[in-house]
């Protein structure tokens, strides 16, 4: 087991990976921007290590800084969180070649599953049902107009490295289809530094549907069950719950073993993420692999009682899973909300500032994932998300009446939050009845 780990990130995830390893008896590592200071990352930390200034490329994506860093304070490994250079296989060659062990996937495992064109293939050739589209990316308007008529509207353009919903658009005419081409290379080029875009049939009213999964480096590969992550905003995940309300048990199985398939194709070591979307008929489809842990992992551990970045840390120092699948227990039910400083009643403008009043929710089946404390400053230089709740209870009934209480029981001030659209949510009678696809957030 490692004795020292640098974690290169910030915030909530910063926070998250440095209990664990406090857990585990491993020292930590913060590194920070220079407006980051003062972040409770920081405070935890056993050492800490200014990386930069405030612009995220000067720090958090300042890869010779972070790798500075990381050798004068003699760590052993790096967890890279999630965003930022997370899943960057460049950065990994990097660690790697100067011996310093990335928790995460091998390049390798990154690169090819990070091009989402080759994606694609690998789960094709898993025998996983893929959406219907252009086999390579589309380089030109002409282009893409051909392979809209054939595939017949409605259509949608993504970038074919990324994602977040960066360079994604939907179409539903020739006309919308050149302006939105354009439109989304920009997009993809300012995101990932590729301005590569592929284009697929626009799966109407869909459920987004992802898999957990965990492999060691001795090929053993398990899932840990779905999570349902279709309430989204312009592609961007607001609410995650599991189990799904609308999987049933031969669902479920069926999608667990061909994403254990799928990652087994690559001989993919730690955790990672297979997404599909699962339509009207319940058909689904591959969609991506995310390798890296993600932002609603929680939701996971709440069903299953594994701490998921205690096992990244584990799979990344040479160890086997002590699970086989049948050892995976699931209890009860469990949601998340994201809760991010924006204004949800004008188009969810951020909102930046000092936090002057706080009351955080606690009591019995609520987790609070956050890096937030009274008198903190919120920074516009980064993503606006700054806490997580997640609630469980026995059923999904009682795991909805507790993220309610926990609702309302989270007040900062000054700062606008999106905590009462998830209110709204809560009450939605069709969240209730759990009838809702990914475009439910436009229509409350």
């Amino acid at each position: 087991m490692f004795s020292k780990i640098l974690i290169a990130n910030r915030g909530e995830v910063a926070v998250r990976v440095i209990r664990a390893c406090k857990e585990l008896g491993i020292k930590t590592v913060a590194v920070f921007s220079e407006i980051d200071a003062e972040s409770l990352h920081v405070k935890l930390a056993d050492e800490a290590v200014c990386i930069g200034k405030a612009p995220a490329s000067d720090s958090y994506l300042n890869i010779p800084n972070i790798i500075s860093a990381a050798e004068i304070t003699d760590v052993e490994a790096i967890h890279p969180g999630y965003g930022f250079l997370a899943e960057d296989a460049h950065f990994a060659e990097i660690c790697e070649s100067c011996q310093i062990k990335f928790i995460g996937p091998t390049p390798e495992n990154m690169r090819l599953m990070g091009d989402k064109m080759a994606a694609k293939q690998v789960a094709r050739k898993a025998g996983i049902p893929i959406i219907p589209g252009s086999l390579n990316v589309v380089n030109s308007k002409e282009e893409s107009l051909k392979i809209a008529k054939k595939l017949k509207y409605p259509v949608i353009i993504k970038a074919a490295l990324g994602g977040g919903g960066k360079g994604m658009r939907i179409c539903h005419n020739d006309i919308r289809l050149v302006s939105a081409f354009l439109t989304a290379q920009r997009e993809a080029e300012a995101a990932f530094g590729n301005p590569s875009v592929y284009i697929e049939k626009y799966i109407e009213g869909p459920r987004h549907i992802e898999f957990q999964l965990l492999g060691d480096s001795h090929g053993h590969v398990i899932h840990l069950g779905e999570r349902d992550c279709t309430i989204q905003r312009r592609h961007q995940k607001l609410i995650e719950e599991a189990p799904s309300p609308i999987l049933n048990k031969k669902l479920r199985k069926k999608m667990g073993e061909v994403a254990v398939r799928c990652a087994k194709t690559i001989n993919y070591v730690n955790a990672g993420t297979i997404e599909f979307l699962l339509d009207k008929n319940d058909n689904f489809y591959f969609m991506e692999m995310n390798t890296r842990i993600q932002v609603e992992h929680p939701v996971t551990e709440m069903l299953t009682g594994l701490d998921l970045v205690k096992e990244q840390i584990r799979i990344a120092a040479g160890e086997k899973l002590n699970l086989k699948q049948d050892d995976v227990n699931f209890r009860g039910s469990s949601i998340e909300c994201r809760v991010y400083a924006e204004d949800p009643d004008h188009d969810f403008r951020p909102c930046p500032g000092k936090i002057t009043g706080l009351n955080l929710p606690g009591g019995p089946g609520v987790r609070l994932d956050t890096h937030i404390y009274a008198g903190y400053e919120i920074s516009p230089y980064y993503d606006s998300m700054i806490a997580k709740i997640i609630t469980h209870g026995e059923n999904r009934k009682e795991a909805i009446a507790v993220m309610q209480r926990a609702l309302e029981e989270f007040i900062i001030e000054p700062i606008k939050t999106t905590v009462p659209f998830h209110k709204k949510v809560m009450a939605n009678p069709s969240f209730l009845r759990g009838k809702y696809a990914t475009d439910f957030a436009e229509k409350i």
